[in-house]
């Protein structure tokens, strides 16, 4: 006869799949706040290849989550990245997160102008006047628009988050981000990413402050 699984709550598992993933990832040479952030993004996509690839330019973390402190807001290129970013925890800090993608006249400027709406909804934040975390998990052009934005002088955000999934111009729009020495950034090297590492490095960030 089959033994049954017991029931445990959702925090018991998450906490033991945490351990998992901290034993297997055995000895890394990350400082904690940095391995929180792998750690939630291993979590949601059981890849260890994150391990290798993702990349933390010179204290982004920390000044992320100096950001976050002083209410910084979150832009996001899809809704499903808004979905999964802990709202509780951001607005508690005094912040907000925002996409502009579904915005009608972000989708009608797009197409007068022959661009992606990811091109247009980073031009839209720049419109924001509060400090700025931005989170990219599906749009490279989000990424390239946002480079040429800071090279322009028009926005200096607290941080990047380039995770964009992908197979064309993915590469190198993340390779872009992470040579300029402007802006803080986290960066998923290579083909590998999507909206749910981006809502969870949001989140990793997060929960080191307010959960």
């Amino acid at each position: 006869m089959k033994e049954q699984m017991e029931y445990q709550k959702p925090m018991e598992i998450e906490n033991r799949s945490m351990e998992i993933i901290q034993a297997e990832l055995g000895e890394i040479s990350l400082p904690e706040p940095e391995l929180c952030v792998l750690r939630r993004v291993i979590h949601t996509t059981a890849d260890f290849d994150y391990a290798k690839n993702l990349v933390f330019s010179p204290h982004a973390v920390e000044r992320a989550l100096d950001a976050l402190r002083n209410g910084a807001h979150i832009v996001t290129d899809t809704n499903m990245a808004l979905a999964g970013i802990n709202k509780t925890s951001l607005h508690h800090l005094g912040g907000g997160a925002h996409c502009f993608m579904a915005d009608p006249d972000v989708a009608a400027e797009a197409k007068a102008r022959g661009v992606t709406r990811a091109v247009v909804s980073m031009e839209h934040a720049c419109r924001l006047d509060m400090p700025l975390i931005f989170a990219v998990g599906n749009a490279p052009t989000a990424l390239v628009r946002l480079y040429q934005l800071i090279e322009e002088k028009q926005i200096k955000p607290e941080l990047i988050i380039g995770v964009p999934v992908g197979f064309v111009n993915v590469v190198e729009a993340k390779e872009q981000i992470l040579a300029q020495q402007e802006v803080p950034c986290i960066v998923a090297r290579g083909r590998k990413g999507g909206s749910n590492v981006a809502a969870a490095v949001c989140n990793a960030l997060l929960y080191q402050l307010y959960r």
